[in-house]
This record gives structure tokens, C-alpha cells and sequence, in this order.
């Protein structure tokens, strides 16, 4: 094993449409083994890694398995897949908006996480369009909560990546998102919601809190029925859970939330019935790299706004 300078680029094939882990070894580390650090560091269960390093299932940039007595080397790259795990399917397809040879954009389904974290690894939709695609290097420009349904936009090649996440980061991405929610005639709109909103590591809600406030909402209402409301919700800024935060504190939570205004989640593995009411409509930006103006619209409809009277208290609805 050699260690190099830089980031490498991974030795190892993507499994499924998901690229394999890339783990550096700290500078200042003091553990006598490779095996050592990472039975330290990673959250695997009993034995699992010596299994992996007695595989050849963990490898150093050349691609050459780290045997299991291999010596603790500052700073050096390893690879290894994580162990499949069964997931259940997200029965909803990922439809293509449009493509390019610089951009996809897709209409995620609800239930469907964005990128691979945690337990959703293969269903989600980078790896779906890894593989139905036929585009390996396809990479996320932003993401999607995953009870979110809607519109997002990916890079097909490496060197366009900074150009279309920097749309996002500097905010000039037009963003206009749909809502369900109860209606309350008392509510003046449209208003612009401003607030602080904290995320704390490992608590599943997010919060408001007194300061300098770092999320903004446009709240418009479209038309209402049957004693719910369409909302069109306008984010001038991306904090997490900021649209669900933001109509909770109005008083009227989206439908389907199962954090806000009561904690009832995590939703069950399986349980398709109730999709969050949410929906990210459309997209607009000038393409950086052709001057263009783009607009998407998501051809989805949230199940609750056709059957108003009945969506909440009648079990199963499809997350289409």
C-alpha cells in the first residue's frame, strides 16, 4: 500500500448505481492497525470488519485489499461497498423532466430519498438514474427531503458539478413549492414568514429560536375546499424541514407531516398511505453553461386537493 497526494479516484466499481465508501486515515491517528481504526470508527456490527478485511473487501487506492495485520498509515485512502442491506422498493417511478448532455431533471416520488444516507441506500433516486441512465458519474446538484415529492436537478459530468451547485448556493434558483393543508379564513395571506431555525444533529424536528433569522417564506394561498387549502410556498432561503417549520407556525401543518405539529414518525418501511402533502413545483434558473432560461414544472399531483373531504381519514392513498 502507497499512499498518495490528493483524492484519488476510487478503485472500486459502483455496486447498483451507489459509489463505494472512501474512508482517509487521520493525520494525527496513534492506532496501531488499519483493522484498530476502523472497528473505531465506523458503527459496524461485531465482526464486520475483520470479515470485510479478511474478504479483501477493503482496499487502498491501487485497488489492493488491506490485509487484516496492515499497519496504521496517516492519511491514507481506502475503499470498501457497504453490506447490502434489504430495503424495501419505493413502488413509484422517477420520471425524467428533461435531459441533457450536462443536466437531468427528475420528478421524484415522495417516500424516495434523494441521495444514499443511512438505511436508503439503492432506493433512491441518484441510483436509480445511475442505472436506468446509464450515467455513473450523475451527481445530485441538491436534494430533496424524502417525503418530499418534486423536481431535482442532477449533473451528468464531474467538471459541470460546481457550476450547478453553485446556483443553489448562491440562491439563484427560483423555487416554488405546492402545499396541502387545513384552511384557516383567519390567516391573512399572502405574508412572508421570517424566522431562525436550528437543526440540531440526531433530533429528528427542526426548530425556531429567537435571533438574526436565516429562513424566509413567501405563503400564498391558491384555493381552498372542503376545509383544506393549496398553498403555494416560496423559499427565499433552504434551511432543513424550513417550508414544514414555517406552515406549522402558522397554524396550518401540511398534511401528511409526521413531525410537525406532533412527532409520530418515522414513518413505517412499507407504509406508502399518507405522503407528505408537499410537493416541489416548479424550477427556474439560467442554465451557466449555455445562457439559457429554464423552467420545470412537476406533472404530480398531491393525492389530499381531489378528494379533500376524505384524503385524511380514509386509509390507503396512492403517493403518485
Amino acid at each position: 500500500m502507497r499512499r498518495k497526494r490528493g483524492i484519488p479516484p476510487s478503485p472500486l466499481p459502483q455496486r447498483d448505481g451507489v459509489d463505494a465508501v472512501r474512508v482517509r486515515l487521520p493525520l494525527d491517528g496513534a492506532w496501531p492497525t488499519v483493522r484498530d481504526h476502523l472497528v473505531a470508527r465506523l458503527a459496524a456490527g461485531d465482526g464486520v470488519i475483520d470479515r470485510m478485511l479478511g474478504a479483501g473487501e477493503i482496499v487502498d487506492a491501487d485497488g489492493a485489499p488491506v490485509p487484516p495485520d496492515a499497519p496504521y498509515v496517516p492519511g491514507l485512502y481506502l475503499w470498501f461497498h457497504r453490506e447490502r442491506r434489504p430495503e424495501v422498493p419505493v413502488p413509484f417511478a422517477v420520471d425524467v423532466v428533461y435531459r441533457d448532455e450536462r443536466i437531468v431533471v427528475a420528478d421524484k416520488p415522495h417516500f424516495l430519498a434523494t441521495v444514499p444516507r443511512g438505511g436508503h441506500v439503492t432506493e433512491t433516486a441518484l441510483a436509480r438514474l445511475r442505472r436506468e441512465l446509464g450515467l455513473p458519474a450523475l451527481t445530485a446538484a441538491h436534494r430533496l427531503d424524502r417525503l418530499t415529492a418534486g423536481l431535482v436537478l442532477f449533473t451528468v459530468r464531474p467538471e459541470d458539478r460546481g457550476a450547478y451547485q453553485g446556483l443553489f448556493r448562491d440562491r439563484r434558483v427560483r423555487k416554488e413549492y405546492e402545499a396541502v393543508a387545513p384552511h384557516d379564513p383567519a390567516l391573512a395571506l399572502p405574508r412572508t414568514v421570517r424566522s431562525r431555525i436550528v437543526k440540531e444533529r440526531g433530533v429528528l424536528t427542526a426548530r425556531e429560536v429567537e435571533g438574526e433569522p436565516n429562513a424566509v417564506t413567501r405563503v400564498e394561498s391558491a384555493e381552498h375546499r372542503g376545509g383544506l387549502a393549496r398553498y403555494r410556498l416560496l423559499p427565499g432561503t433552504g434551511q432543513t424541514h424550513q417550508l414544514r417549520v414555517h406552515m406549522n407556525a402558522l397554524g396550518v401543518p401540511i398534511l401528511g407531516d409526521p413531525l410537525y405539529p406532533v412527532v409520530t414518525g418515522p414513518v413505517p418501511a412499507g407504509d406508502f398511505r399518507h405522503p407528505l402533502q408537499l410537493l416541489a413545483r416548479v424550477l427556474e434558473f439560467t442554465d451557466p453553461a449555455t445562457g439559457r432560461r429554464h423552467r420545470f414544472v412537476s406533472g404530480r399531483e398531491l393525492a389530499a386537493w381531489p378528494s379533500p373531504g376524505t384524503w385524511s381519514s380514509s386509509g390507503a392513498r396512492s403517493a403518485q
